[in-house]
């Protein structure tokens, strides 16, 4: 029998090598899974209308636009930087000083392509397998998701809407008592839209000073989008020694309209910072040039464009609060800030859609029904951790705002 076949005289079939274990643990983001079933509806012919993905739909200032022009007409084709062109981390140490983060310089700042790929590169670099990583419920997915690819530990803080889906101080201590090598945090929050105030940062900075054995990111890319004047605060603001082991996280994408771009942004201390630069250098090696003088320009330039969405956001999130004022039963605490509410709907679980007969056990089945029923899409509140909550991204073209809320109304009173 030749070499190779079988008694059938077939070839044989050798069976395809094991992928890597990491691969089993990942897993697609929730929120593009509503998105793409959302679109998919929408090229049916069906009328849709997603509160599902957190993308700002606004376009940057012109400003950025004539200096990618002009970027291509000067461009070297060269390597750059792993860390970051100088202009950009200059533009963006500029750019954090107006938020009160004075301090550091060139050495403590590292570029990314968006936020998530700094968060991963810190998961890389700050936890080995097997350590912990601490952060409130609710969370953003890629926080879960990024944690179980490394195979970290996960201890979850649970923030319900009975507290303002907030993390006190007292969890916070209980928490780091169990030792955790990283504490996450998100201010302002996704998915919550929730802002923590002056008082409860300066609190919750005095826990993490009594607890000096972890390191502590501060996700903060909606740092610039807080409304009803509460400001942004940060740990260092109250407890400057925090800087020492304190990473900073910040992006282009939700502030400029910029998401599609990727560019994101750390700063902390300088071993941390050469760490991720090095894994800069075997992932990415750098930024494109056409990207850099985008992000300088949006940095640097003038900030109308952000600051008149900020507003419409706020206008927007009022006209969101005061539609769900109105359904009886849901409970949705305030949100200060981002661009999502996420109301507690668990008080209909168990009835059932009375024109389509479709029953509501959960979350799940709560926004499947809503897309299919009234065409409306929104995440789930499981995917954040949270099943008794959807998320509501308000960024949708003004003129569907009212429309899509009004369907949200109309499902619910139409639950038995």
């Amino acid at each position: 029998m030749p070499r190779g076949y079988n008694s059938l005289n077939l070839p044989r079939v050798n069976p395809m090598p094991l992928l890597a274990k990491r691969v089993g643990r990942a897993k697609p983001s929730a929120i593009m899974v509503v998105a793409d079933k959302a679109k998919r509806l929408k090229a049916e012919g069906r009328d849709i209308i997603s509160f599902s993905i957190g993308v700002p739909n606004f376009l940057p200032g012109q400003h950025v636009y004539d200096a990618v022009r002009e970027s291509l007409n000067k461009d070297s084709g060269q390597y750059g930087s792993n860390r970051g062109a100088d202009a950009l981390l200059d533009a963006f140490l500029k750019h954090i000083e107006a938020i009160g983060l004075a301090g550091y310089g060139r050495a403590n700042v590292v570029t990314g392509v968006g936020a998530k790929h700094v968060i991963y590169n810190l998961a890389e670099v700050l936890l080995d397998e097997g350590d912990t990583i601490a952060f409130p419920t609710p969370y953003w997915t890629s926080y879960l998701d990024i944690a179980e690819i490394v195979n970290a530990k996960i201890d979850l803080l649970s923030c319900p809407s009975g507290q303002n889906y907030k993390l006190t101080p007292a969890q916070l201590d209980a928490a780091l008592a169990r030792k955790p090598k990283v504490f996450l945090f998100n201010n302002p929050s996704n998915p919550t839209g929730m802002v923590y105030s002056a008082d409860e940062i300066s609190a919750l900075a005095d826990v993490l000073i009594r607890h000096p054995d972890n390191w502590i990111i501060a996700d903060d890319i909606y740092n610039r989008m807080v409304f009803d004047g509460v400001g942004y605060h940060n740990f260092v603001h109250f407890r400057p020694e925090l800087r020492e082991r304190m990473i900073f996280i910040d992006s282009l994408s939700k502030t400029y309209g910029m998401p599609g771009w990727r560019v994101g942004f750390m700063a902390g201390p300088e071993a941390v910072a050469k760490a991720v630069v090095t894994m800069n250098s075997n992932h990415i090696t750098n930024l494109p040039e056409v990207t850099t003088a985008a992000a300088i320009a949006a940095l640097s330039g003038p900030q109308d464009v952000p600051a008149a969405k900020n507003l419409e956001f706020q206008a927007k999130r009022d006209q969101v609060l005061s539609v769900l004022a109105e359904i009886p039963g849901i409970v949705c605490p305030r949100p200060q800030g981002a661009f999502y509410v996420f109301p507690d709907v668990s008080a209909y679980y168990g009835r059932t859609h009375g024109p389509s007969g479709a029953s509501i056990a959960n979350d799940i089945d709560l926004c499947n029904a809503l897309l299919e029923v009234k065409g409306v899409a929104c995440v789930p509140g499981s995917a954040f951790g949270e099943p008794r909550a959807l998320r509501i991204s308000y960024t949708c073209p003004t003129p569907q705002l009212a429309p899509g809320m009004q369907r949200i109304k109309e499902f619910f009173s139409e639950l038995r």
